[in-house]
């Protein structure tokens, strides 16, 4: 191999790192902080381990699990969401004592 060669091997390596970085940082979502996140309920059923339907028909509805809250839209009822930390405390309330 020549120099020449290898310079430019080398330029096209770089050149695909540098695009292979960007569709990875434009891919990854920022980092919310817990205490202002906004969860629906898919990402609660991830959280709990449970089924969203479950979520939805045997949890959100009890009378102790946070509120939800829903943003105005132009279309009628918005998708409930709820704050990450209250649900995190929610559930954190049913560990067992020792």
């Amino acid at each position: 191999m020549t120099s020449t060669t290898m310079t430019s091997t080398g330029n096209d390596m770089n050149m695909l790192v540098e695009k292979l970085a960007a569709a990875v940082a434009e891919s990854i979502r920022p980092s919310i902080p817990l205490a202002i996140d906004l969860w629906d309920i898919e990402t609660i059923a991830a959280l709990l381990k449970r089924n969203p339907q479950v979520v939805r028909e045997r949890m959100a509805c009890l009378p102790n699990f946070p509120r939800a809250i829903r943003l105005p839209t132009t279309k009628g009822r918005a998708q409930p969401l709820y704050s990450a930390k209250e649900v995190v405390d929610w559930a954190k309330s049913y560990q067992e004592k020792r």
